[in-house]
This record gives structure tokens, C-alpha cells and sequence, in this order.
């Protein structure tokens, strides 16, 4: 089971499993045939008020960090749903944007869901 981060921009990979972009926006200027996401999904992004306040800037990323954790713990039914696709597809790419590779949504949720409780299916 592996989950990793990767920006939407960059080629998919062999190992990629599969792709979830995980941003509010599509990426500017990339197609959908060439950023090969096998699901968007949005409503597991940062809330527009949120990220209109970070505006990726570093200084703010401890604080971003910490509102976003909050933001995700109200969206347990998505953890839930990632962590299902990761458990069928033994692998997980979470596609993010932004230019910053250390400072974007993906890897905090990445965070979130390494320690968010996993199903068992009987």
C-alpha cells in the first residue's frame, strides 16, 4: 500500500497507481488527457476562504497546516473513500497545482491519511 505526492504537471509514472487531484482548481494549461486523473476530487481541497488566505506563502504554512487538518477532520466519508481506493489499487497518487513541492495541500493530506484508521473488508 503506497500513497505519494506528485504535481499534476509532471508525467505520470509507472508506479502512479491511481491519480487523484486533490486541488479546488483544475491546473491552468494542462489537459485532462495529459494529467491523467482518474478522480478529481475536489471537495477533499482546502476550503476557497482558506486558500485564498495562505496564498502559498511559507510563512503561513505551519498555521495552513493546522486549519487544513481541521477542515479534513469534518471530511472523514473522503479519508474514508482515499483510503478504500488505496486498499483496491495498492497504490495512490495525489496530484496537487501548486509550484511548491514541500508546501501544498497533498502533503498534508498525505499526513492525515497515513494516520487515519483503515477499513476492513470482509
Amino acid at each position: 500500500m503506497t500513497i505519494k505526492v506528485a504535481r499534476a504537471y509532471d508525467p505520470p509514472g509507472a508506479e502512479d497507481g491511481y491519480r487523484i487531484l486533490v486541488d479546488r482548481l483544475w491546473p491552468r494549461g494542462i489537459s485532462q488527457e495529459k494529467a491523467d486523473v482518474d478522480l478529481w476530487l475536489r471537495d477533499v481541497a482546502p476550503s476557497s476562504a482558506l486558500r485564498t488566505w495562505y496564498e502559498h506563502r511559507v510563512e503561513r504554512w505551519p498555521e495552513f497546516r493546522e486549519r487544513y487538518r481541521e477542515e479534513l477532520a469534518a471530511h472523514g466519508e473522503l479519508l474514508d473513500l482515499m483510503s478504500d481506493i488505496e486498499q483496491h489499487h495498492g497504490a495512490v497518487t495525489l496530484l496537487f497545482g501548486a509550484r511548491d513541492v514541500d508546501h501544498n495541500e497533498a502533503q498534508v493530506l498525505l499526513e492525515v491519511l497515513a494516520s487515519h484508521p483503515k477499513h476492513v473488508h470482509h
